[in-house]
């Protein structure tokens, strides 16, 4: 279980996030709904020990974060993974090499092993036929599908999706909605879903929450007329 607690973030003078309070289970999906700008991307950071929260802590199954530049939290990071917005993948190494370099770095595995265990979990996600390929061959929906691949790869507990369907053909999105739903339902992951796309919010289902004003408010249906207006 991961736990934010009264967690509260000012940037350039504003509140991004004020008194932010919420549990993500261990099996389970927790769906942030806000517009571009709303702190999303930042409250991301802050749970995965990225970014030091003003005030609140985040707790991985009962043990704190810590922040600053002793911080040590290899420990909860080793029960993440994180999908970064654009991808994140280095253009001067293979799909596979990006996938593998995880297991290499934090887990000192060895090349052949982590390549193996990169090449496994790029079939998981559809994406064998592409390990050869550098990033700039991929297409927007592929570079999604590597990220969460590389996010799997070290057989996380928990997984934070930041805008996984952003700039998605409607066939693509609901792919990537359906691997994120899959991946939470049958392999028990739970996801954190940060997204501006209502529809990527109905696709996903599971508890959803609205990001307005720093403030995180859960909602049991979030309609459009509700939503347009804080997007303007």
């Amino acid at each position: 279980m991961i736990e934010v607690r009264k967690v509260s973030k000012m940037l350039a003078g504003m509140a991004v996030l004020e008194d932010v309070d919420f549990v993500v289970p261990d099996s389970g999906g927790v769906v942030i709904l806000g517009r571009t700008g709303a702190g999303k991307s930042v409250l991301l950071r802050v749970m995965a020990g990225l970014l030091a929260p003003d005030s609140g802590v985040v707790a991985f199954d009962g043990r704190l974060l810590e922040f600053g530049p002793l911080a040590d939290n290899s420990e909860a990071m080793e029960q993440l993974g994180y999908v970064f917005q654009g991808g994140a993948l280095f253009d001067w190494l293979s799909v596979v090499e990006n996938v593998a370099l995880p297991l290499m770095e934090s887990r000192r595995t060895g090349r052949r092993k982590a390549v193996e265990a990169a090449q496994r979990v790029l079939w998981r996600v559809g994406l064998a036929d592409a390990a050869g390929f550098r990033p700039r061959e991929l297409s927007g929906g592929m570079t999604k599908l590597a990220a969460i691949a590389r996010a799997l790869v070290a057989d996380p507990k928990y997984v934070f999706y930041d805008e996984p369907t952003a700039g998605l053909d409607p066939i693509t999105r609901d792919r990537v909605c359906g691997l994120i739903r899959e991946l939470r339902d049958t392999e028990s992951r739970a996801s954190v879903v940060v997204t501006h796309d209502l529809e990527t919010v109905r696709r996903l289902g599971g508890q959803v929450f609205m990001l307005r004003r720093g403030r995180l408010l859960p909602v049991s249906d979030v309609r459009k007329e509700d939503y347009e207006p804080e997007c303007a």
